[in-house]
């Protein structure tokens, strides 16, 4: 552990607070990371105001316009039936967002209690529990969200669905790992001494000892499922036309490769900074937040 993290971790709670902002500041990575969060999430929160063609959001046509290049009247260019890309991409900024923070806290929602409860149970329940998850682990994800969305119908609801079914388990593993840790700790010991019940020993001492990495998981994983719904929407599972998704915009501007090429740069720049903004931004929180993970 870093001097600085340890520095962290001592020090009370406003002046955690206060250090934990500075050693967030003395990352550029970090840095970078937020900016591109805070980016997105204001493109996300103003983009139906800012936008320069707002009824191009509905998937209108336009042939006169179609595939023009970048200029001052459409920075982006415009699609094949002559909608603003550059309209389209703030707007699905806000889809993708919702979607990935969606998949995100419902898959935590469904894996850290069975986690924990798994950590702090233990015996035939903590095996089932764990073998369960291990079931939806031993297939690969993307491939196990492929096969649920086949299933269940294309569309951005079922999209969701199969990706929450697909992050739970991993939810599983840390909450286990952690309860397992943690209930071995003296303060647990002396709260069951004290009379503690199952149930305050769990809110007062466990679920706030666990939050760091969890956090750290959830910041990197909204990243992950904005990839993971860009993906499916690119192979036609996820949203359709004329909802203004990235992966299915990407999906459509391959087949105007090389010629149109800024139709499918736009919505790809966005997925990379969106995935890139959310990894910087978990690197740094991981660094404050679970400073074990520190090899400084």
């Amino acid at each position: 552990m870093s001097a600085a993290a340890e520095e962290v971790v001592a020090a009370p709670p406003r002046r955690r607070l206060r250090l934990a902002l500075w050693q967030l500041r003395q990352s550029f990575s970090s840095m970078m990371g937020l900016a591109l969060v805070l980016l997105i999430v204001t493109l996300a929160l103003i983009g139906p105001w800012i936008v320069p063609y707002p009824d191009h959001v509905a998937g209108g046509v336009n042939l006169a316009n179609k595939l023009q290049a970048p200029s001052a009247a459409h920075w982006l260019g415009t699609d094949e039936v002559g909608n603003d890309i550059l309209t389209r991409v703030i707007i699905g900024a806000r889809l993708s967002l919702l979607v990935g923070i969606g998949i995100t806290f419902a898959a935590a929602a469904i894996g850290v209690p069975l986690g924990i409860l798994a950590g702090l149970a233990g015996g035939r329940l903590r095996e089932a529990i764990m073998r369960f998850t291990d079931l939806f682990l031993s297939v690969p994800g993307l491939v196990l969200a492929i096969a649920l969305v086949a299933a269940l119908g294309p569309g951005i609801e079922n999209a969701m669905i199969a990706l929450i079914l697909v992050w739970w388990p991993g939810y599983v593993r840390l909450a286990e790992s952690k309860a397992l840790t943690i209930r071995e700790e003296p303060f647990i010991e002396a709260a069951r001494v004290g009379g503690s019940t199952r149930a305050r020993i769990l809110r007062r001492h466990v679920l706030p000892n666990s939050l760091s990495p969890l956090i750290v998981k959830m910041s990197m994983d909204i990243g992950q499922a904005i990839l993971a719904v860009a993906s499916l929407g690119f192979i036609g599972l996820g949203a359709r036309p004329p909802t203004p998704e990235w992966g299915a915009m990407i999906s459509i501007a391959r087949g105007y490769l090389p010629e149109w090429w800024w139709y499918a740069m736009a919505p790809g720049v966005f997925i990379y900074l969106a995935v890139l903004g959310f990894n910087l931004l978990g690197d740094g929180l991981r660094d404050i937040l679970d400073p074990r993970s520190n090899r400084g």
